[in-house]
């Protein structure tokens, strides 16, 4: 007799959701992927240690401007609209490129390895992160099982393209079909004029974003508090989402260490009544709980209100054991996709 719950076997074997899970991270999603530092200890700056971890401090003593430096976005706008200051902010941006260039995954699976090999490839991260881990666990995990789509919303330092043949590339210093040297994405942006549509292939990822909020069954937002210096970046997502009222059965999970008054407060216009969920890890989310099934999980739930039981893979395991568990996952995702073709 079935008591309503769902089966192991049913949810590797179920694969009706063709809408996408969309994840949004924020710089709280890598501090929390590598709260050690990366491979050789490098740490991920927030924006009040920004100036200190990046190695701005000094120069910014140098060139007069006032401490405290805990507000970088504020500091670098002042900067950026001054003429008598250009070799200062080039200077800047060339040290803040120069750091997140020399950061490095660890050997071993991290939080970013999971979080792409939970994800399939209909699903979507856009990242405001300028840290090259996620192109970095994509790239390392693309042949199993392939990988979600990729946008970089303030640009990325692992992240080029060519203008020419309009191809993006992602760990790549030149272009596979013209062999030209590849541009690098814009990473800082003055606070007061945020202009995501200068570049063109971040707008092309602001493009993308909004058919995907349009579309997403579930979103995932993990650790973005959507600052104040991203009034606009929020209002484009707002936009793209819709009316809350019309997102009546879509779910809004946020994964964040912040008081759910404030969450729910800063979310409300992605949030339709109660259909929301608060995880203050990755791994008690849907996404970590029902790896590559996440979506039919929330429809099992949801709609056809059974109870979940979730079968979360090893998290501290090597990448074969890792891959040998998802394996049943993958070889159903890859009979329906031949069967499609």
């Amino acid at each position: 007799m079935n008591d309503g719950t769902w089966p192991e076997s049913e949810e590797v074997g179920s694969l009706q959701m063709k809408r996408p899970h969309l994840v949004i991270l924020g710089a709280g999603a890598s501090l929390a992927a590598f709260p050690k530092g990366d491979r050789n200890g490098r740490r991920l700056p927030a924006m009040r240690t920004f100036a200190d971890v990046v190695g701005l401090t000094q120069l910014l003593r140098d060139a007069g401007i006032p401490e405290p430096h805990d507000d970088f976005e504020a500091i670098y706008s002042d900067i950026a609209v001054e003429p008598n200051r250009t070799s200062l902010k080039t200077e800047i941006e060339d040290r803040v490129r120069s750091y997140f260039n020399s950061l490095a995954l660890p050997d071993e699976p991290t939080l970013y390895d999971h979080l792409v090999l939970s994800l399939r490839p209909k699903d979507v991260i856009a990242t405001f992160n300028w840290d090259p881990f996620l192109c970095q666990a994509a790239s390392r995990n693309h042949e199993f099982g392939g990988a979600p789509t990729l946008l970089f919303l303030h640009g990325n330092v692992a992240f080029s393209y060519c203008a020419a043949c309009k191809t993006a590339y992602p760990m790549q210093t030149h272009c596979r079909k013209c062999g030209s040297e590849l541009t690098r994405s814009q990473l800082l942006y003055p606070v007061k004029r945020k202009d995501y549509q200068t570049d063109p292939v971040i707008a092309g990822h602001w493009r993308t974003l909004n058919g995907v909020l349009q579309c997403a069954w579930a979103l995932t937002i993990f650790g973005y508090g959507a600052p104040n210096t991203d009034v606009e970046a929020v209002r484009i997502m707002k936009t793209a989402w819709g009316d809350v009222h019309s997102r009546q059965l879509e779910q809004t999970e946020m994964i964040d260490v912040r008081t759910e008054e404030d969450l729910t407060a800063t979310w409300s216009p992605f949030i339709h009544t109660h259909h929301y969920n608060i995880q203050t890890t990755f791994y008690d989310s849907y996404i970590a709980r029902f790896p590559r099934r996440s979506g039919e999980a929330l429809w099992a739930q949801l709609m056809e209100v059974k109870f979940l039981k979730p079968h979360a893979f090893p998290k501290d395991v090597g990448f074969p054991e890792l891959y040998d568990w998802l394996r049943p996952r993958i070889e159903v995702e890859k009979d329906e996709a031949e069967q499609e073709h």
